[in-house]
């Protein structure tokens, strides 16, 4: 059976190659999310084991984790409870309030939802200063319903439960204009930091979105990123994108 996994694999590697340089990433396994930012990289498996790329090699770190992210505002996770951690000199302190995804992609702000897809914003001034528990925290409720949002350079976007797609001007004093919609249908999305955009729909398409500068942040269009498999998240940062399988097959490809 593992045979003929690998051949399949093989194969799939095949078909794209014309499009994309894509390799699996072979010394990591069933991984269930994936976050790249700023040259590091971090995921979590479905285990909720979290990890730290250095090198080709996952290193193991501390605690339980659902979700993680890696961004100009730290390292952030956020465990099975909900509740929120950064890292701080090798090891996770916990944060106050609950959200079951986050992201520190922006300007060293981070945004989040709750299970209630209620959005969330954490100025630049808390983000960096926390310390621990007695640093203060003041979450800044966002407008709208979101389940999934992420920021870069040139705004953030986000995904409601409904797929529909949004995007945002925000600076680092959670200062917003709303959300605006934007065409198409994903099920989650990542902005890396040099302002590019990568989602998945809920077929397990990937997609990128075109056109995106400083003058124009919304950009043109989408365009389908080719993959032979059923994809289930994706992460882009430094000319590497990072796809997660729905069977937990994790790929590096380069344009």
């Amino acid at each position: 059976m593992r045979a003929t996994a690998a051949v399949l694999l093989v194969l799939c590697l095949l078909t794209i190659s014309h499009a994309w340089d894509c390799q699996e990433v072979v010394n990591i396994k069933n991984l269930m999310q994936i976050d790249a930012g700023l040259g590091q990289v971090v995921a979590t498996d479905t285990s909720q084991i979290p990890y730290y790329l250095v090198g080709d090699e996952w290193i193991r770190l501390p605690g339980s984790l659902k979700h993680i992210t890696v961004g100009p505002a730290g390292i952030w996770g956020i465990n099975k409870a909900d509740s929120i951690y950064k890292y701080v000199a090798g090891n996770w302190v916990q944060a106050a309030g609950l959200l079951k995804q986050l992201d520190a992609g922006g300007e060293q702000f981070i945004v989040g939802a709750n299970v209630d897809d209620t959005p969330y914003c954490l100025t630049r001034s808390a983000t960096v200063g926390y310390k621990g528990p007695g640093s203060p925290l003041p979450w800044t409720g966002l407008p709208g319903s979101v389940k999934y949002s992420s920021c870069g350079p040139f705004g953030c976007w986000a995904v409601n439960k409904n797929d529909d797609i949004y995007l945002m001007s925000l600076n680092q004093d959670c200062q917003n204009n709303g959300w605006s919609h934007i065409g198409g249908k994903l099920s989650m999305i990542e902005v890396a930091t040099d302002g590019g955009v990568f989602g998945v729909n809920s077929a397990g398409h990937v997609y990128t979105r075109d056109g995106i500068t400083a003058s124009k942040p919304e950009g043109t269009g989408w365009s389908n990123v080719p993959m032979c498999m059923l994809m289930g998240h994706v992460t882009y940062d430094l000319g590497r994108l990072w796809v997660v399988s729905k069977s937990g097959v994790t790929m590096v490809c380069t344009p």
